[in-house]
């Protein structure tokens, strides 16, 4: 059979090598201490030698210990195994019958996991729940559950912090809810760094007004200053004066404009997808992830994604994996050796591509195999005007040797 667990490595050395349990033990340890090949090779000499009392040819024995080596660079033991079983399950039974509450959970959880904040909120969605932006009248630091959605919670806004998020739930509990920016900036000791964070990233959209015209009143908005000598803690309060320049037309945000906005500020967009803006501007024939599901086995495709992660195990002899994420789901990529090699500055670098390779679909499995990559985004920068796109996207997730 298969060695599955690090218990049946014991196993195996006691009845074909005739270990006692102490040198069984040892070997064990030698294949979970940080996968060390020289510790593990110590072990060979006895193992062969004494399998070879027991009738085992010396290439018989090499062979077995060669794949009890093999194994040891992924094995764990098995109650580690059924821990990670009995979590994957309270897991999954909890997305499944409360995925509001179990996303709210993990949001708050963060950094953690394999899935970025954003992935996490794009999969909730599709499964039906409602997700809400931060929202200075109606968040609270933490995210929370509101009438079954889950509001994301001020703490997520670039450059405000924990004691500040709670001092401005704080402020608003205590004395009603703000009447726009110019009562924002006044009421809470805010940085101006913060504020302009709040409106760029939406969280500010409940005083009705377009967020570049917030933006234009914020910044004629006289703040509280800190009495000199008081170490902080003695503020003077800003004149209540109306503002004297009338507020400019100003150009709408474009939906690009809006969404990376939100990414840059909050790593995540509960709105529009870049992918379902991109779509139109895609070479004819690309597949979105509901289109891919329905080819059939060996087909070759094309389709395009924003990267979610990508591994690189040790084990897998340079061979990378990839996920990637578009408007209706997510896919899985498989990157043999020289097609990374090959690609390697896309694959590490870009957070929008365009891959191309072939269907592969057994079961419920189903994957592409990359044979070529580009990068979306020359085409991305080119349909949204934004120059920064790139860095306004949440970074892949990586995992394994570089």
């Amino acid at each position: 059979g298969v060695v599955v667990f690090q218990d049946q490595v014991l196993e195996v050395a006691m009845a074909l090598a005739g270990f006692t349990i102490g040198e069984a033990e040892g070997l064990r340890r030698a294949m979970s201490r940080k996968r060390s090949e020289e510790a593990i090779e110590a072990f060979r000499e006895r193992f062969v030698e004494g399998a070879a009392r027991n009738g085992v040819d010396p290439e018989t024995a090499d062979t077995v210990y060669d794949k009890l080596a093999a194994f040891s660079g992924f094995g764990f033991p098995k109650s580690h195994a059924a821990a990670f079983g009995l979590l994957a399950y309270q897991s999954a039974w909890l997305r499944h019958y409360y995925p509001a509450e179990f996303l709210c959970a993990l949001l708050n959880a963060q950094p953690m996991g394999f899935y970025p904040p954003a992935t996490l909120v794009r999969d909730a969605q599709r499964k039906g729940v409602d997700v809400r932006p931060p929202d200075v009248n109606r968040s609270l630091a933490k995210c929370v559950n509101e009438d079954g959605a889950v509001r994301v919670g001020i703490q997520y806004v670039a450059h405000v912090g924990e004691d500040d998020a709670i001092a401005l739930v704080t402020e608003r509990l205590r004395n009603g809810p703000f009447a726009g920016v110019r009562d924002l900036a006044q009421r809470t000791a805010l940085g101006r760094d913060e504020l302009e964070a709040l409106v760029a990233s939406g969280a500010c959209d409940c005083f009705g007004a377009p967020r570049r015209e917030l933006l234009w009143e914020l910044g004629l908005v006289p703040q509280s200053q800190t009495v000199p000598g008081s170490g902080g803690e003695e503020k003077q309060l800003a004149l209540p004066l109306d503002p004297t320049v009338r507020t400019p037309v100003l150009r709408d945000q474009t939906e690009w404009e809006r969404m990376l906005a939100e990414y840059r500020l909050t790593t995540m967009s509960v709105g529009v997808h870049p992918l379902e803006l991109l779509r139109a501007h895609l070479p004819a024939g690309t597949l979105s992830s509901l289109e891919l599901r329905e080819q059939r086995h060996h087909t070759r495709v094309s389709i395009a994604g924003m990267t979610v992660a990508r591994q690189r195990p040790s084990t897998a002899k340079g061979i990378v994996f990839m996920l990637l994420e578009d408007e209706h789901g997510q896919m899985n990529l498989i990157l043999p050796a020289h097609v990374y090699e090959r690609h390697r500055g896309i694959v590490r670098g870009e957070p929008l591509i365009l891959a191309h390779g072939r269907f592969e679909k057994v079961g419920r499995n189903q994957n592409v195999l990359v044979d070529g990559l580009e990068t979306l985004g020359p085409l991305a920068r080119r349909v949204s005007g934004e120059d920064a796109l790139g860095a306004a996207l949440p970074d892949a997730h990586h995992f394994g040797h570089r």
